[in-house]
């Protein structure tokens, strides 16, 4: 499993003018469910997140993490994170998840977060969305499990 996580002060995604998920601060993930991925790294990625210490202290050092800070995530499906483009300009996805699988491990991946006591908004799986934020920071991260 791929994500890209960035620190925002704000996050919302819309769909045909539609918004259909936003949080204030906290984190916005991006996630790609990879051929081969199960449970166990959807679980461990959003163990990794939930606690990656992303946040300022009281010292202003990057100590404290989602779960200290009571932030929320907002969790966008994100298949182009698979992006093979080793052999051209065209990227191949062909190590993405299928989409049923994909779908299936991306709402696992939310309801895990949910259930360590994050507050998750959604996109919508597969849908053409617009995503807007204020990353602040800029932090932004690149994960794989």
């Amino acid at each position: 499993m791929r994500a890209i996580v960035q620190r925002v002060s704000e996050a919302r995604v819309t769909i045909a003018g539609r918004m259909t998920g936003e949080i204030g601060a906290g984190l916005m993930i991006l996630v790609c469910a990879m051929q081969g991925d199960t449970e166990a790294e959807a679980d461990q990625m959003a163990q990794k997140i939930a606690k990656l210490r992303i946040f300022k202290d009281e010292a202003e050092k990057m100590n404290r993490s989602l779960l200290d800070t009571g932030g929320a995530a907002l969790v966008v499906s994100q298949f182009t994170l698979a992006a093979d483009t080793s052999r051209g300009n065209r990227p191949g996805f062909s190590t993405a998840a299928p989409p049923a699988e994909g779908e299936r491990l991306y709402n696992h991946f939310s309801n895990r977060l949910r259930a360590l006591g994050v507050e998750v908004a959604n996109g919508e799986f597969g849908a053409d969305m617009d995503v807007s934020l204020i990353n602040q920071g800029p932090v932004t991260i690149w994960l794989e499990v």
